[in-house]
């Protein structure tokens, strides 16, 4: 039986045009149809409204996920369950979030795709802006992106359909095999 009560915060990273976004909202949708408070948040979104004074620079995407990690942590806290896709790029700020998530349940998830497939994937053209030098502080061209050290809790969009990738999520979430037989 699952908690109602109790808040969770499942940060999903990895690549632009990994497939974060689509991912995080169909396992909302899932976790909804549970009846679980559940919030998407965003990086796109937030960098429209909340994050919007903040550009690319390591030190703006420092402050960008520690913003919406405090801002995760306060709704867990208030028990809903928060889906976070956001690029996050390097490890040290995958430690920050893990350090602010300390005293939660919490879920870092991998979200794999390989270069050519998130550059296919791109229908804002990005990829091929940053290959241009039209595009500065682009994540895995002229920014870093650090692969994870450790890959144990991976989702590879590349090789899953939505519906695996989204019961893959939500077995490592749920820490259960057998929620969706």
């Amino acid at each position: 039986m699952l908690q109602i009560n109790k808040g969770k915060v499942i940060w999903l990273y990895g690549r632009p045009c990994s497939g974060k976004t689509t991912l995080s909202s169909s396992i909302a949708l899932e976790l909804k149809s549970r009846g679980l408070l559940v919030i998407n948040l965003d990086g796109d979104e937030l960098r429209k409204g909340i994050n919007s004074d903040l550009g690319f620079s390591l030190v703006d995407r420092h402050e960008n996920i520690r913003r919406t990690s405090e801002i995760a942590k306060l709704l867990a806290g208030k028990g809903f369950w928060v889906v976070c896709s956001l690029v996050t790029p390097t490890r040290e700020l995958r430690k920050l979030v893990s350090n602010i998530m300390s005293e939660l349940d919490f879920h870092l998830l991998y979200i794999h795709a390989s270069f050519d497939v998130c550059r296919q994937r791109d229908v804002k053209g990005h990829y091929f802006r940053a290959e241009t030098n039209q595009l500065s502080n682009f994540t895995g061209i002229s920014s870093p992106f650090e692969e994870p050290v450790s890959i144990n809790e991976t989702i590879d969009t590349d090789k899953l359909t939505i519906q695996e990738a989204t019961k893959h999520c939500l077995e490592l979430i749920l820490n259960t095999k057998n929620i969706l037989s």
